[in-house]
């Protein structure tokens, strides 16, 4: 094993335990913008082994990209007391599956880029969510 395998085998476990130790004593914000994160994360995982033609990479960034997006996010999603406004969420998550699920077939960076623009941007909206709450307490 070479020294570069070693080092980056090291910092993706390191990564993996923080990740570990950040959703432990995250609150639910907190958990929701690790979620934004992680599949951005998988996205540009994708979309480097996407411009190296290397499949099996692309495949599985893609997929978690898509488990997190499925099974994080919008399983998150309050429909009771978010409405109108949590049924919105919900489509639009499933629009970024199917494009996630697009790029993958179709080795798609364009429709990467759509998926990375659209998370930053709820992202981006969950983050000034957190920082109005911390100014009213």
């Amino acid at each position: 094993m070479s020294f570069g395998l070693a080092s980056r085998r090291s910092a993706t476990m390191y990564a993996e335990i923080g990740v570990e130790t950040g959703v432990t004593t995250a609150d639910p914000h907190k958990l929701i913008l690790m979620l934004f994160e992680g599949a951005l994360l998988q996205i540009g995982k994708a979309s480097s082994a996407l411009e190296i033609k290397d499949v099996p990479t692309k495949g599985k960034a893609i997929s978690q990209a898509i488990e997190i997006i499925t099974n994080g996010l919008k399983v998150s999603l309050d429909y009771e007391a978010g409405g109108e406004l949590a049924e919105r969420l919900g489509a639009l998550y499933d629009y970024m599956n199917q494009r996630l699920v697009y790029a993958n077939l179709h080795n798609s960076q364009p429709a990467l880029d759509e998926v990375t623009r659209l998370l930053n941007d709820l992202k981006g909206a969950w983050e000034e969510i957190g920082t109005s709450d911390q100014v009213h307490r």
